[in-house]
C-alpha cells in the first residue's frame, strides 16, 4: 500500500515528540538546577500532546492517519470503500507562533493547551509520586490561538449536482434493468457525503420524484394497456410489476442505505414504505386497476370453488402483495367476502333444492372444510377466516333450519339407521347450538316406530326383539350421532315411555286396556331363564356377532360367559320394563310362566332366577316381589317334604310301583289354575293317596287340591327300534298307557281314549296333536293329517327313533294356550279396577272433599305404576263406589266422602 506525503509528514511529527518528551522527562528526574525555557511553535505543543495528527479532507470529513480506509455501517452489506486520499497539512509560519513554559521544565515557558484542564503533570508522564516544582510568576508573555479547519474548497450545491449526476444515471440503468456498470461503493459514498452536508432531503426528494416518474410510467403505462385481458390475467401483470420494483428496490437500497439509516430512520420512514406507498397510490388505487386487482384474486377463488386447479403460487403471492401494501384488510378482504356471500346463498339454495339431506350435510361440510383448508393454506388473517366461516354457518345452517330439521327427511336417516349421516347432521346443527332443534323429528320417528311395533298383531311374538333392537339402535344414534346431548336423551326416554304405554282394546288384549308389552316382556324374560343364552336371538347376542368376527384360521379357544350373556339381556329387558307402566300385567304373566319353570324344572340357570327376581325387587319393590319369592320357598319346603316321605317310607320298609314326587303350594303365592276332570291310572292313583294320607295325617287340617295339568312324567319306551325314556305330560302319560300290551298293526278311535282318559275334548285334542302330530311322533294317527277329528284312529308308531335316550315330548305344556292368555287378562283387568277402586277411596279419606277433575288426575298418578285405567274407566269406577256408599256426589261437580 503506498504511503501518502500527509501520511509521512504525521509519522515525523509523533517520532520527533515523542523523542522530546523523552528527554525531557530524564532532565527533570535527574537535575535540579533550572533549564532556560525553550521557545516552540504551536504546531509542535500540537502534536506532542494528541500524539495523533486529525486532517480534514476538501469535504470537511475528520480522517484519522492511523485509518486507512473509512468504515461503513455494520447494518449494511456494501463493500468496504476505497482508501480516501487525504491533503497535506499547512504548518503555520514560526513568526505567528508563541512560546510557553512547560509544566515539567521551569525553564520551559511553553504552555501546553492541548491538554485536559485540571490533569496534574504527574499523572500525565506517568509520575505519581513526584511533588511539581511550579512557579506562578514565570508565565507566558504573548499567546495566538489559530484555527486549524480548512475551508472546503469546493461549492457545495455544485458537489450535490454533480453526485446526483451519477446517482440519476445509475437509477435509470437500474429501472430499465440493464446490467450495472457503475460502483456500488462510489454512489453510496456519494449519498453519504451529500446526508453529512445537509443535502438528505434534497436527495430523497430527488429519489422519490424519480421513482414516481418511473412508477407510473415504466410500470403503470403497461398494466393500463392490459386492461382487456382476463382479471386474473391483469392480476398477473400486476405481480410480475410488483415483483420488478421489489428487484429494483433493492439496488436501491443498497446505493441510498446511509440516507435509509440516518434521515428517513429519524423520520420513522424507511425507503421500502416510501417504495410500497408508491405502487399502492399510483398502481394499485388507480380506478381502473383497482377492482381488476381484488376481482382478479376473487376469480382465482371462484375458479377452485368450481372444481378447477387453482394457481397456488398466483393466489400465494397475490395475498403475499395485499399484506405488503397493507391492502388485504380495506380492498381485498370485504370484496371477496361480498363475492363469498352471493357464492354461499346461491350454493347453498340450489343444493337444498336438489339433494337429499344427507347429500346436502355432507356437500355442506365438504364446502365449510374447503374455504377454511383454503385460508389455513394461504395464510389468510384470522378475521377471514372468522367472517367467511359466519357467512357459511348464516346461509348453510341459520337460513336452512326448515330444511336441516324436517321431520320426513331426518325420519328417513332414522329408518336407514345412517348413524354417520345423523351425526354430521347433528354436528353441523351444534355449530349454532341448533342441534336440540332435532328434537320434535326425533320423537316423532320413535313414537310412529315404536307404535308400529307394539300393535303389529302379526308380529306380536317378536314385539320384545323388535323393541330392544330400537332401543340398542336409538341408543346408539344418541350417544355416537347426537353427543349424548341431554335434552335429546330425555326426549328418547319420553318418547319411549308414551308408545310403550299406549293400549287399545284389540283382540290381542281380549277387548281389555292391557298394555301388550307388558305380557310379551314376561314371555321374553321366561325364554331367557328357560333356554339360556342360546335362546337368546342372534340381532341381540354379543357373542354371535363376537364369533362373526373370529377369525376361522385361529387355533386359539374363545371363551364366552354364557351367564354374563344372559345378565346382560335380562338388563337390557329390564331397560323397557322401566317403561311400562302397567306393571300389573308383567307380574301376572311372569309370576305364571315361573310357576311353570318350576314345577317342571325347566330353568337352565338357578342363578339367573335369582338375579332377576333381586333386580325385580330393587326396580318395583319388595311388595312386587312377596309372592314370587314365597314361590320359591315352596318349591324349597316341597322338596323337604318329599325326603321325609321317602324316609317315612324306608322306615316302614314300604316300596312303591312308582316314583312319586310331589310339590306343595301355597293357594295365595301362586297362579290360579283350572281344575282340569282326568281319570287317573290305578298305579298312580293309589301311589297319590297314600301320599295324600301321609300328608293329612302330619298336617291336620290342610286340603290338597290336586292339579294334574301341571304334572310332568317319565316314560320307560319299548320302541322295534330302541328303548327310549320320554318326558311327558300327565295327560300325555295317561294317554300312552292305554296302549301297553297292544300289537303294531292295533288302533284305538278317538272315542275310546275320550272315554277312557275322562278328559275334556279340547285337552285331549292338544295332548293327541302334541303326540301324533308334532316333530317327535311315538304315536300314528289314521288318516295323516295335522288336526285332530273324532273319526280319527291312533297306533304305536314302530318306526319311532330319535338318537337321544331321553326324549323330550311335553313341550307343548310349556305353552300358553288362548283360554289361558284370556283368563289372565281379563283377571288381571278386573284387579286393575280394583286396585283403581281403593285408590280412588284412600284420596277421598285423605282429601274428604274434592273435585272431579282433581280426583282424575290423582287417581291417575297413583294407579300409574300398576296401570292406569283410561278416564272413563275411572269415572266408572267412582260411580260403582257412589252406589256401594264409599262417597257422594255434591254440588259444582265435588265429591265427598262418607266415613
Amino acid at each position: 500500500m503506498q504511503t501518502s506525503p500527509s501520511d509521512s509528514l504525521i509519522q515525523d511529527r509523533i517520532s520527533t515528540e515523542r523523542k522530546r518528551k523523552h528527554a525531557r522527562q530524564l532532565s527533570s528526574n535527574t537535575s535540579d538546577s533550572t533549564i532556560a525555557p525553550k521557545q516552540q511553535t504551536i504546531s509542535e505543543l500540537f502534536s506532542a500532546s494528541q500524539q495523533k495528527l486529525s486532517v480534514r479532507d476538501a469535504n470537511g470529513l475528520v480522517l484519522s492517519p492511523t485509518s486507512k480506509r473509512m468504515r461503513l455501517d455494520s447494518s449494511t452489506s456494501n463493500p468496504p470503500l476505497p482508501p480516501t486520499t487525504i491533503a497535506p497539512a499547512q504548518p503555520l509560519p514560526p513568526e505567528k507562533m508563541y512560546t510557553f513554559p512547560t509544566k515539567n521544565n521551569q525553564n520551559n515557558n511553553v504552555i501546553d493547551l492541548t491538554g485536559s484542564p485540571g490533569a496534574s503533570p504527574q499523572r500525565k508522564n506517568g509520575m505519581r509520586n513526584h511533588k511539581p516544582n511550579f512557579n506562578p510568576h514565570m508565565g507566558a508573555k504573548k499567546l495566538a490561538v489559530k484555527n486549524f479547519r480548512t475551508q472546503a474548497k469546493a461549492d457545495p450545491q455544485l458537489y450535490l449536482n454533480q453526485v446526483w449526476e451519477k446517482l440519476d444515471a445509475a437509477l435509470t440503468v437500474v429501472f430499465k434493468n440493464e446490467k450495472i456498470t457503475f460502483s456500488l461503493e462510489e454512489l453510496y459514498r456519494g449519498v453519504e457525503n451529500l446526508c453529512r452536508q445537509g443535502h438528505a432531503q434534497e436527495v430523497c426528494l430527488r429519489l422519490q420524484k424519480k421513482s414516481e416518474v418511473y412508477v407510473s410510467e415504466g410500470l403503470k403505462q403497461p398494466l393500463l394497456e392490459r386492461l382487456s385481458s382476463k382479471n386474473v390475467d391483469v392480476l398477473r401483470a400486476v405481480l410480475a410489476a410488483w415483483g420488478t420494483w421489489n428487484d429494483q428496490l433493492k439496488i436501491i437500497h443498497w446505493i441510498f442505505c446511509y440516507m435509509d439509516r440516518s434521515y428517513l430512520l429519524q423520520q420513522s420512514r424507511s425507503l421500502q414504505d416510501i417504495a410500497v406507498g408508491l405502487f399502492r397510490n399510483i398502481i394499485f388505487e388507480d380506478p381502473q386497476l383497482m377492482p381488476r386487482i381484488g376481482d382478479g384474486a376473487c376469480d382465482l377463488i371462484a375458479s377452485d370453488r368450481a372444481g378447477e386447479d387453482l394457481d397456488h403460487r398466483t393466489f400465494s403471492e397475490t395475498i403475499k402483495m395485499f399484506h405488503e401494501m397493507q391492502t388485504y384488510t380495506n380492498s381485498f378482504e370485504p370484496r371477496m367476502l361480498e363475492l363469498s356471500q352471493t357464492y354461499i346463498a346461491e350454493w347453498a339454495e340450489k343444493e337444498s333444492l336438489e339433494k337429499s339431506l344427507a347429500d346436502y350435510v355432507a356437500s355442506a361440510r365438504k364446502l365449510m372444510s374447503g374455504e377454511m383448508a383454503r385460508v389455513d393454506m394461504f395464510g389468510l388473517d384470522s378475521t377471514t377466516r372468522r367472517d367467511l366461516l359466519t357467512l357459511l354457518e348464516d346461509h348453510l345452517i341459520q337460513k336452512k333450519e326448515t330444511r336441516l330439521i324436517n321431520q320426513d327427511d331426518v325420519a328417513d336417516l332414522l329408518d336407514d339407521n345412517s348413524v354417520r349421516d345423523l351425526e354430521q347432521l347433528y354436528s353441523l346443527l351444534e355449530r349454532r347450538r341448533l342441534g336440540v332443534k332435532l328434537r320434535p323429528a326425533f320423537e316423532r320417528w320413535i313414537d310412529d316406530t315404536g307404535t308400529g311395533v307394539v300393535f303389529d298383531d302379526k308380529e306380536q311374538e317378536s314385539m320384545v326383539i323388535k323393541l330392544l333392537c330400537l332401543k340398542k339402535q336409538l341408543d346408539t344414534i344418541w350417544r355416537v350421532s347426537f353427543h349424548r346431548n341431554e335434552e335429546l336423551g330425555h326426549a328418547l326416554r319420553e318418547s319411549f315411555e308414551t308408545f310403550i304405554n299406549k293400549s287399545k282394546k284389540t283382540s290381542a288384549t281380549w277387548n281389555t286396556d292391557n298394555s301388550k308389552p307388558g305380557e310379551m316382556i314376561a314371555k321374553y324374560v321366561d325364554m331367557l331363564l328357560r333356554g339360556g343364552a342360546k335362546a337368546i336371538p342372534a340381532q341381540l347376542s354379543s357373542i354371535a356377532s363376537k364369533q362373526a368376527t373370529t377369525d376361522e384360521d385361529d387355533n386359539e379357544d374363545i371363551v364366552f360367559d354364557e351367564d354374563t350373556e344372559v345378565n346382560n339381556q335380562l338388563d337390557q329387558v329390564l331397560d323397557l320394563f322401566r317403561f311400562v307402566h302397567g306393571k300389573a300385567v308383567f307380574e301376572a304373566f311372569y309370576k305364571k310362566d315361573l310357576a311353570r319353570r318350576l314345577l317342571m324344572g325347566r330353568s337352565a340357570s338357578a342363578d339367573a332366577e335369582r338375579s332377576m327376581l333381586a333386580r325385580l325387587k330393587t326396580e318395583c319393590g319388595a311388595g312386587f316381589t312377596a309372592n314370587l319369592e314365597q314361590m320359591f320357598k315352596d318349591v324349597e319346603l316341597g322338596r323337604e317334604e318329599m325326603i321325609s316321605y321317602k324316609s317315612f317310607l324306608s322306615e316302614r320298609s314300604e316300596r312303591q310301583p312308582l316314583d312319586l314326587s310331589v310339590n306343595i303350594l301355597s293357594a295365595s303365592a301362586w297362579p290360579t289354575y283350572p281344575d282340569v276332570p282326568v281319570i287317573i291310572p290305578v298305579d298312580i292313583k293309589s301311589a297319590i293317596d297314600k301320599f295324600e294320607t301321609h300328608y293329612k295325617n302330619k298336617h291336620s287340617g290342610r286340603k290338597l287340591d290336586w292339579k294334574h295339568a301341571l304334572a310332568h312324567c317319565q316314560l320307560k319306551a319299548k320302541f322295534p327300534k330302541g328303548n327310549k325314556e320320554l318326558v311327558v305330560s300327565s295327560f300325555q302319560a295317561i294317554v300312552l298307557l292305554l296302549f301297553n300290551g297292544l300289537q303294531e298293526d292295533e288302533k284305538l278311535s278317538y272315542e275310546y281314549l275320550k272315554e277312557a282318559t275322562g278328559l275334556p275334548p279340547a285337552e285331549l285334542a292338544r295332548t293327541l296333536q302334541s303326540l301324533a302330530c308334532a316333530k317327535l311322533r311315538p304315536l300314528t294317527k289314521h288318516p295323516k293329517g295335522r288336526d285332530i277329528n273324532t273319526t280319527d284312529q291312533f297306533s304305536l308308531n314302530a318306526s319311532f327313533s330319535d338318537p337321544k335316550y331321553r326324549v323330550k315330548i311335553n313341550t307343548v305344556q310349556l305353552r300358553e294356550t288362548k283360554e289361558e292368555n284370556k283368563e289372565t287378562h281379563e283377571r288381571v283387568a278386573a284387579d286393575r279396577n280394583f286396585e283403581t277402586q281403593a285408590a280412588i277411596v284412600r284420596i277421598m279419606k285423605s282429601r274428604k272433599k274434592i273435585l272431579h277433575a282433581e280426583l282424575v288426575s290423582e287417581t291417575i298418578r297413583v294407579t300409574k305404576d300398576r296401570g292406569t285405567l283410561d278416564v272413563g274407566g275411572i269415572k266408572r269406577n267412582i260411580d260403582r263406589l257412589i252406589e256401594k256408599d264409599y262417597m257422594e256426589r255434591e254440588e259444582g261437580g265435588m265429591y265427598s266422602y262418607i266415613a
